[in-house]
């Protein structure tokens, strides 16, 4: 929980300021791609504004009315930031690319001043926003990636395509997207803006923001889609759930295990739930000591076996 909240902290300042040096990019120049990057940003740093929102408030204790916590706020919010933020944003790319493709129209070609220096073609100040905007989004990403790095040791994941389809931490899976679409999207935005500078053709800055909006919309669908699997309750993967079986068929006094259920109850914690068939000649305090042995064993085969229901059948 520690590691999410810092990469979500960091994509927040990182995202803050590169959307006001983008916004006054975009209003020294009027190029279309800089809008689009200048909805990105903003969408992007309202994400991390959720995703804080998330975390605090999945971290409240279990009531009567949530008697098993709060852990799925993270996977609501993080389903918010992408169809809420991410879609709106990329449907405001989209548009605004599609009508300068079809209206195009050059940038302001008039020197500018900044700070009493210059004066400088305004589109020396797009490329320098941007590059600006590359190194606070690396910053940002090697957080996100160094987490999720973490992750896929800790679990034996493959890599990062197996993290995206198994991780139950979605802030940093939303962390980790948004950085990876945010540095996708500048230098997208770089070539544009340097490609109608040198050829005088605006139409390469309009494609830039259409091509822009068309990737956060597709990053949105499929972070809504990795949402959606925990918020209607992903159970570990069968490998990991076999582990946990063999650790309860393994103990001794145990004949048979009748039902064996888990499921995601928040970010890296799981519940298990299981109908166990002890031994004949157990008495009722021997079943309940090896109920505290078994729940012991399965959270120390698995970190996020936080919550264990242990039905005893004699």
């Amino acid at each position: 929980m520690a590691g999410s909240k810092s990469v979500v902290i960091a994509a927040l300042f990182a995202n803050g300021a590169i959307a006001i040096l983008k916004f006054f990019a975009f209003l020294l120049t009027g190029s279309p791609s800089m809008l689009s990057e200048v909805y990105h940003s903003i969408s992007d740093t309202g994400n991390q504004v959720f995703l804080l929102v998330g975390i605090r408030y999945s971290g409240k204790e279990p009531d009567q009315e949530h008697p098993f916590g709060y852990g799925k706020a993270q996977f609501f919010y993080s389903f918010l930031v992408s169809v809420l933020l991410f879609g709106i944003a990329g449907w405001e790319s989209v548009k605004h690319g599609y009508d300068a493709i079809m209206h195009p129209h050059s940038a302001s070609l008039d020197p500018v001043t900044i700070l009493g220096i210059g004066p400088f073609p305004p589109w020396y100040v797009s490329v320098v926003v941007l590059l600006g905007a590359i190194a606070f989004e690396t910053y940002a990403f090697v957080k996100a990636n160094d987490e999720l790095q973490r992750q896929i040791t800790e679990y034996g994941w493959s890599g990062i395509p197996e993290a995206f389809r198994k991780t139950s931490d979605v802030t940093t899976l939303t962390a980790f997207t948004e950085d990876t679409i945010a540095l996708a999207g500048a230098a997208i935005a770089l070539v544009g803006i340097l490609l109608t500078q040198f050829t005088g053709n605006p139409l390469f800055d309009a494609v830039s923001a259409l091509l822009i909006g068309l990737m956060l919309m597709g990053f949105a669908v499929a972070l809504a889609w990795e949402n959606k699997r925990l918020l209607l309750g992903e159970s570990l993967d069968s490998s990991v759930e076999e582990r946990l079986r063999a650790v309860i068929n393994d103990h001794q006094g145990v004949t048979h295990i009748d039902s064996f259920r888990t499921m995601f109850v928040g970010p890296a914690k799981v519940l298990v739930a299981a109908e166990v068939s002890f031994n004949d000649d157990l008495v009722t305090g021997a079943i309940d000591e090896d109920i505290e042995q078994i729940e012991g064993k399965l959270k120390n085969a698995d970190s996020r076996v936080k919550m264990i229901y242990i039905e005893p059948e004699v």
